[in-house]
């Protein structure tokens, strides 16, 4: 015992060696040289690219990207599908990539959905944004579009991307909380970052909880550069738009469904390709000329900023369909490999420095998740295009090169494989004249960062602002430390002073004024770069920033519960049942039990769901299908707290609700008989000629959430 013991303790000063405590001391590289800026990547001046020379940037990143394995560090938790892309407008006046220029032709592609905070065993209704990657496989090689639901990004250099996702991952001492935003280290870190002001009212807003990945734009977030066959350049923001508009679910209903179905994103898409609903979207650019660069009152290079429509309209130019799942989830989904700098002639990138940042990041990431550096020979990473270069060997090589050759230039090999002219597909980088000083800071124009924080919050109708403003209230009434809670509350005083002294009320804080962040101009700064510190906003408000405008005319692959028990009228239901499914949607059958419910002129139908094994969450809409008999049977005791329980959760989240003939013993039961404020998505003792028609249409509006609103005035 007493030789255990000593071990025992031997083994403690071991480990205390190695524990170390922050507090007090200066930033190192693990070299051990004191960091004298953490904030800014090294850059050829203040908005030019980023230096590979920059080894602080290289050490920090690269430690992040070795961080897990073999998991993703960030967007583990993902779902994807092939499709095709169809160019539907040329773009040959602005760039020269093919598959942008051949009206007609269609492009394979895979595309992978995905939260970023959370694990690979995580559920898909957390709040966060959503990755929205497209890996194209074109003539000319790959080009992935790495996007997001959000069109903007909590920090401008992508030195500071490590801190970020460490703030936001669950924390460090007890790996506590998984999949959650809501604590103490990512407050802290966003309080005292005010350039994170943007994306916050983005990721507190409904954007943030999807009702799926098909009702879910996607955005380039960066500037990008195109460049057609002359030479000339444009800058670019992409955007993908869904066909079936854009919407969201409450969050108290993200909440449940994460109970009840925490796979609920990744088998609605699944499900949907399987029903032949394929997903679709349109691709749309926005296009500025590259001398009209410097015209707005922010920098095209910030990626904390967007371009309001009202500036600069979406030219929609092609079709995005998602039309096979995968085969295998691992050999697919979870093997494809992303990279931003997997580019084409015609297309090029910004010195955005978090864009810089990420051409390094993601082939080191590959390295590491992936095992080797012939990630590329993976089946759903090869180009369809050959590959042919001097690269040899490396870890699990798939490809067998025959002859001696593997250098160039070369005579053995007849100086194979050669160099593309341009004329011939060649990639060239676009000629930009790089001037200024050698230097580790940021742009006077990076400078505002709430000017578009608070068009967001502007741009929002009353019932998204209220959502806007309780997901604020849940995030920080997690955070233990009244300090982080005060200064957060102070930033949201620089966005709206009436946001800010709600969710102070409910936060237990003062609204404390601060001193508008220093945005000084230096007396020699070049006035291109003084955008943001010294004008006024052009654009204060933005239609197409509120899901209130989203597209509200179909029905197509909504989930519609259709809630019956024996002695149901079987006509009414396959009347209703009909008319639902020709126009697309889906009907399920939830029943007492899983046993078959027999109607009462003999017919059967099989349940998809009983009443206690699914909930409202999982359904777009709810049917209460006719039948005295039936109403009767589902009210029975053991039935009962189920059905109105049911019932009435779906009329708190604002869904269509329809109650079919002779089912008043359960109407009359629920609070919603007792209301007194008009509800279009609630419809009851109607005639179902009208019924029908008018829950078709309460369906395809989505929700009718302005009834949060009546509900407050009268409660």
């Amino acid at each position: 015992m007493k030789n255990e013991n000593l071990n025992s303790n031997k083994k403690l000063d071991q480990l205390e060696e190695h524990r170390t405590d922050n507090s007090g001391e200066f930033l190192t590289t693990n070299q051990g040289l004191k960091v004298n800026n953490n904030q800014d990547s090294l850059k050829a001046d203040e908005r030019g690219p980023s230096l590979l020379e920059d080894f602080i940037l290289r050490e920090k990143i690269t430690h992040f990207d070795h961080e897990r394995i073999p998991e993703r560090i960030v967007h583990a938790r993902g779902s994807g599908a092939h499709g095709v892309f169809k160019l539907t407008k040329s773009l040959e006046k602005y760039t020269k990539a093919k598959f942008l220029t051949e009206v007609g032709k269609e492009i394979p592609v895979f595309a992978r959905f995905s939260t970023v905070q959370g694990s690979r065993g995580s559920t898909d209704l957390a709040r966060d944004v959503r990755g929205f990657a497209v890996k194209f496989y074109t003539d000319e090689g790959n080009y992935d579009l790495v996007a997001n639901n959000i069109p903007v990004f909590f920090i401008q250099d992508a030195i500071k991307f490590p801190d970020l996702v460490h703030a936001v991952k669950p924390e460090q001492d007890n790996e506590i909380p998984q999949a959650a935003s809501a604590h103490d280290t990512f407050w802290d870190f966003i309080s005292l970052m005010p350039e994170s002001m943007h994306m916050i009212m983005w990721i507190m807003s409904d954007r943030a909880i999807p009702r799926s990945y098909r009702m879910m734009e996607g955005f380039g977030v960066h500037s990008f550069k195109f460049i057609n066959s002359e030479g000339d350049v444009h800058f670019v923001k992409f955007h993908f738009k869904p066909k079936l508009g854009v919407h969201s679910v409450a969050w108290n209903e993200a909440q449940k469904i994460s109970g009840v179905d925490p796979d609920f994103h990744r088998r609605d898409l699944w499900e949907a390709i399987e029903n032949g609903a394929y997903p679709e979207w349109e691709l749309g650019v926005q296009l500025i000329p590259e001398e009209n660069e410097h015209d707005f009152d922010f920098d095209l290079l910030d990626p904390t900023k967007l371009v309001p429509e009202e500036l600069v309209p979406v030219e929609i130019v092609g079709t995005l369909i998602l039309n096979r799942n995968p085969d295998n989830f691992f050999a697919e989904t979870e093997q494809i490999a992303f990279h931003p700098g997997h580019i084409v002639p015609g297309i090029d990138f910004s010195n955005d420095p978090l864009l810089q940042g990420r051409l390094f990041s993601y082939t080191d990431t590959q390295l590491s998740r992936l095992g080797s550096p012939n990630f590329h020979e993976i089946p759903i990473n090869r180009p369809v295009q050959e590959i042919h270069n001097n690269n040899r060997d490396g870890h699990m090589r798939q490809q067998i090169v025959k002859g001696k050759v593997a250098y160039e230039p070369n005579s053995m090999g007849g100086g194979c494989p050669y160099q593309a002219m341009i004329k011939d597909g060649g990639f060239h980088t676009n000629n930009e004249r790089i001037h200024g000083n050698k230097i580790r800071a940021r742009s006077q124009s990076f400078v505002d960062h709430y000017s578009q924080a608070k068009m967001f919050y502007n741009s929002q109708s009353i019932p998204e602002k209220l959502h806007l403003q309780n997901a604020l209230i849940f995030e920080l009434s997690k955070v233990k430390i009244h300090a982080i809670r005060e200064r957060m509350v102070a930033q949201l005083n620089f966005i709206n002073k009436e946001l800010a002294a709600n969710v102070a009320a409910k936060v237990g804080v003062e609204v404390t004024v601060l001193d508008m962040p220093n945005q000084s101009i230096p007396a020699d700064a070049d006035p291109k770069t003084l955008q943001s510190a010294e004008r006024e906003p052009k654009t204060t408000s933005s239609e197409a920033l509120s899901m209130k405008n989203t597209a509200k005319d179909s029905i197509e692959s909504r989930i519609i519960g259709f809630m019956m028990a024996d002695g149901v009228d079987a006509d009414g239901v396959n009347t209703l049942k009909n008319q639902l499914e020709n126009l697309g949607a889906v009907v399920q059958i939830i029943g007492p039990s899983m046993s078959a419910v027999k109607a009462s002129d003999g017919t059967k139908f099989i349940p998809k769901h009983s009443i206690s094994s699914t909930a409202s969450v999982c359904f777009d809409a709810l049917y209460i299908c006719p039948g005295a008999e039936s109403a009767a049977e589902l009210m029975r005791s053991e039935n009962k707290n189920w059905v109105i329980g049911f019932v009435e959760e779906a009329y708190r989240h604002c869904k269509a609700v329809y109650f079919g003939a002779d089912t008043n013993a359960i109407f009359s039961k629920t609070d919603i008989a007792g209301k007194t404020f008009e509800d279009p998505a609630m419809i009851a003792n109607v005639d179902s000629t009208v019924g029908n028609g008018k829950f078709i249409t309460a369906i395809a509006n989505h929700r009718v959430w302005d009834l949060e609103i009546d509900r407050y005035e009268n409660n």
